[in-house]
């Protein structure tokens, strides 16, 4: 931050601490264990948790895991897998570990820190990981202090993002949760998420001083002004610079849905197991067993009309009362 003003710097300062102490907070037992033997031999630079069971502990819920990698041939995965991660970036894993006598579950995905820091960055057009970063997490695995501050650069950029971007998409004149709001409903929409209307305000919920204490800080360091007034916030933005920026978020929530089918296409030959992900969670949701051959195993979506067809004479499909 070259010629930065000393407020500037002293926001950017309290951004860092924030951030560094939300990678340090401690998490149960269970789920360090799950990252150990998860991890292995094998030697990530980092492993991040975040998601909805940081957010609020389900004994019977996924845990959601991104595993830094210094080099994508650093994680065991084959040679068509690393190459389907390096052109469209992050491949994702279902793990099944048992933990004291208990089977727990989690979703990974998978990016090298140069991919990590690209997609954090100021010009990419990809929402996906930029968002779920602005977010708490925990950095639950982490190789030493030099990784550490590699993937605390990132998840500064990722919130220096959230919060222009807040900027742009929130209303004139807001309070810090208004801003964050807007931002969460427009990344969600980006994505193509299958969630109800209440879903931007969870991720709020309980986390309300974290987020109000960083957007003005993210603003200062970033240089932008506004005006604060009680707790409402008034970004300087003038009209042509609010529509230019919205253009861009017109190309970055096009590309969002073209970027989430391509991924659930490659899922189709990347997600490594992904049909024992299907498989539990219609147990859960049903009570019905799925059974699974070597081939649905490797390529649910490829199977997926077997596997409906599987469900329905199982009953799954049936009209009950």
């Amino acid at each position: 931050m070259p010629h930065a003003s000393p407020l500037r710097l002293a926001a950017a300062g309290r951004i860092a601490h924030l951030l560094a102490n939300d990678l340090t907070q401690p998490v149960a037992p269970s789920v360090t264990q799950f990252v150990t033997q998860m991890v292995g031999t094998a030697r990530p630079m980092g492993v991040l948790f975040y998601g909805s069971v940081l957010r609020e502990p389900d004994p019977e819920g996924i845990l959601d895991f991104y595993v830094i990698v210094e080099r994508l041939a650093d994680w065991g995965a084959g040679y068509m897998a690393r190459e389907a991660n390096r052109l469209l970036p992050p491949n994702v894993e279902y793990h099944e570990i048992t933990v004291d006598g208990r089977v727990m579950r989690a979703k990974v995905a998978i990016l090298s820190i140069v991919q990590f820091r690209r997609m954090t960055g100021q010009a990419t057009l990809d929402t996906t990981v930029w968002a779920r970063f602005c977010q708490p997490v925990r950095l639950v695995w982490v190789q030493g202090p030099e990784a550490a501050d590699a993937i605390l650069a990132c998840i500064i950029r990722a919130v220096a993002q959230a919060g222009r971007w807040a900027a742009a998409l929130g209303p004139e004149r807001g309070t810090a949760d208004d801003f964050w709001l807007a931002l969460f409903a427009h990344t969600y929409g980006a994505e193509l998420r299958v969630e109800n209307g209440r879903r931007p305000r969870t991720l709020l919920d309980g986390a309300e001083t974290r987020y109000r204490a960083l957007l003005p800080d993210i603003w200062t360091a970033e240089g932008l002004a506004f005006d604060q007034d009680g707790t409402t916030l008034i970004p300087h933005l003038a009209p042509t610079q609010r529509r230019s920026l919205q253009d861009g978020w017109w190309l970055r929530g096009r590309l969002g849905r073209v970027l989430n089918v391509s991924r659930l296409f490659k899922a189709a030959f990347t997600f490594e197991g992904g049909a024992r992900y299907i498989a539990w969670k219609i147990r859960r949701h049903s009570g019905i067993e799925l059974p699974l051959g070597p081939f649905s195993e490797r390529h649910p979506l490829i199977c997926l009309p077997y596997l409906l067809w599987k469900l329905r004479q199982a009953g799954l499909f049936r009209r009950r009362g």
